[in-house]
């Protein structure tokens, strides 16, 4: 139960909703026992009655009888209105302890998704998308049935039970005693099953991350899938998961179906035990026959809440083990921290100092001491070969990760004493993995706006990255969906899409990591030659591993197994025969010549 001490603050900030469904679930149970009181009353005046009614004459019969008729209709209706009033009770407690439970879930699910936003990259490197979604939807929604019928019916037991047992007792101990003799043992059973209920819960909610994580990859990569003919391979993979998860859930069930037996065992011998000791008792003349009627009724009025005890343990067994994995995502912190914000951040020289980095889940090293100078207004190209940390350099600047060791700044300040808005508010980044919402065209370009951006600046920005024309070819034109990570767009098109994005945040450094690797070369010139007015002024940093695209630049970075071994510009770098930048050259235009 310790996991879920972590929901008391959700419990603390709707208290008046938990209090008051606790005197609803009181008043509930109140006039629940009340009930057996009065048919005990009655059916003890009706047998007086008949003890009565068998010594009169006929015309005093006529009479008792109309008086009999009375009182019972009397009985009738006070019982018909404790039901009535039982019966409000139980609709208003489900109206504010449900109504909490509710009101919890959407605060989790808004909590953890904004937790989520605040962690780093490493986090996501490390634990699967599948397996958080399962977190956010399964594990949340078992914390709910706990907050809620959990909650709902526990409390229901604990106010029913105090109510009758102390009725049951007030009106004769050793009955009382004898009838509920049976219900330790099964409290016994109940502690013993519900250890065996946390364990198998834990690792099904475990298997069915697994499940998600299984189904998610697969959705995302269905072309590669489909490409391969592995469909099959696919579906016998996620059958023997499925199956896998089966047999937990099976043996769950087989676990829980214990309860029930042992349930109505223990109540059934509870009533036997009720007519037994209650007749002989009656027969000495401690109790009336009203009272083995009135106890019948406890004990049955006992038999939903106890045998809801087992499956309000299962409930709050499973809830521990889903709030044990929601705690693991609660409790993770970014190991990057934010800065203060500034009041004047404004753009800079951006300086890499004696940078080196490792990716963390990984090891390997991707910058090495590397160090350079990129003046305000610069367009300067990072090219090398794959894997040589270009785009190392693009994520430390948006602090995705923090160096191992240096530092960076930009307007001679460390970047790490800003606040994360501030700094990737300066940069328009175009990732080397585009990635599209599925939503409209014009809305994934407007997302990288700081504000409400018309339709024609959405427009001119899909000019400057060369998509405009075939935007408008489309049927919907820029409202058209473009499905889950844009897939309906070629890629080359969502290079372009998102290069248009990165224009409209308007930023004062824009990063191209490899935008244009899927354009043709004449779609690609066309582009650079937009940009080359409109990144005019602005400092932009351009990731290839095409030459073409390092025409009209300030400088070109050239990168090898994390270190530059040569920065100039490109006019400089071509003199040297024995440098990358001038075999990359010539082992262009020997192409063209071919």
């Amino acid at each position: 139960m310790k996991e879920l001490l972590y929901l008391n603050k959700y419990l603390l900030k709707y208290k008046w909703h938990f209090l008051f469904g606790i005197l609803f679930v009181v008043g509930s149970n109140y006039f629940g026992v009340l009930i057996p009181q009065e048919i005990r009353e009655a059916l003890d005046f009706v047998n007086n009655e008949i003890q009565k009614y068998k010594g009169l004459d006929p015309t005093q019969k006529s009479s008792e009888y109309s008086i009999l008729s009375r009182v019972l209709m009397t009985f009738s209706l006070t019982v018909v209105g404790f039901a009535l009033l039982k019966g409000f009770f139980m609709f208003m407690m489900r109206q504010t302890i449900i109504v909490m439970s509710r009101l919890i879930e959407y605060d989790l699910r808004k909590d953890l998704f904004h937790k989520l936003l605040t962690l780093d990259t490493k986090f996501f490197k490390i634990n699967k998308t599948g397996d958080i979604m399962a977190r956010m939807s399964e594990d949340i929604s078992k914390v709910r049935m706990y907050l809620g019928p959990a909650l709902l019916y526990g409390i229901n037991i604990v106010a029913l039970f105090t109510f009758t047992i102390y009725t049951m007792f007030s009106v004769n101990a050793e009955l009382s005693f004898y009838a509920l003799l049976p219900l330790p043992f099964l409290s016994i059973s109940i502690f013993l099953v519900s250890k065996m209920i946390n364990k198998r819960s834990t690792v099904i909610q475990a298997q069915l991350s697994k499940l998600t994580s299984i189904s998610q990859e697969t959705y995302s990569g269905i072309r590669v899938v489909k490409s391969y003919a592995k469909e099959d391979s696919f579906v016998k993979y996620f059958a023997e998961e499925c199956d896998d998860y089966k047999e937990k859930s099976l043996d769950l069930a087989r676990i829980n179906a214990y309860f029930f037996p042992f349930m109505i065992f223990f109540i059934s011998l509870s009533t036997l035990i009720v007519i037994y000791v209650g007749g002989l008792k009656v027969e000495a003349g401690t109790i009336s026959p009203g009272n083995i009627a009135e106890f019948i009724i406890y004990v049955n009025m006992l038999t939903w809440p106890v045998t809801s005890i087992g499956w309000i343990a299962s409930l709050v067994q499973q809830a521990a083990a889903s709030q044990e994995r929601l705690n693991y995502l609660f409790n993770q912190t970014s190991e990057i921290k934010e800065g203060n914000p500034h009041t004047n951040f404004g753009n800079g020289d951006i300086v890499f100092e004696n940078v080196s980095f490792s990716y963390p889940e990984t090891g390997i090293k991707a910058l090495d001491d590397v160090s350079f100078r990129i003046k305000v207004g610069e367009r300067v190209a990072v090219i090398g070969r794959t894997a040589s940390g270009k785009s190392t350099i693009a994520e430390l600047l948006l602090r995705m990760y923090d160096p191992d060791q240096g530092r960076i700044t930009i307007n001679g300040e460390d970047i790490k004493s800003f606040s994360f808005e501030e700094l990737r508010s300066l940069v328009g980044y175009v990732p080397q993995d585009v990635f599209l919402f599925s939503d409209t065209i014009s809305q994934n370009i407007a997302l990288g706006a700081n504000q409400n951006i018309e339709a024609s600046r959405i427009a001119q920005y899909a000019q400057y990255a060369g998509i405009r024309d075939e935007i408008n070819d489309l049927d919907d034109g820029f409202e058209t969906k473009i499905g889950e990570r844009g897939v309906t767009l070629s890629g080359g098109q969502k290079q372009r899409v998102s290069i248009a994005r990165a224009l409209a945040t308007e930023s004062k450094i824009i990063i191209l990591d490899d935008s244009l690797s899927a354009v043709d070369p004449s779609t690609e010139q066309k582009i650079l030659n937009y940009l080359d007015s409109e990144l005019e002024g602005k400092t932009s940093i351009i990731i290839t591993h095409r030459v073409t695209t390092l025409d009209n630049l300030d400088k070109v970075l050239v990168l090898e197994d994390g270190k530059i071994v040569e920065n100039g510009s490109p006019d400089s770098l071509i003199k040297d025969e024995d440098g990358y930048y001038f075999k990359m050259v010539q082992q262009l235009n020997a192409r063209y010549e071919n």
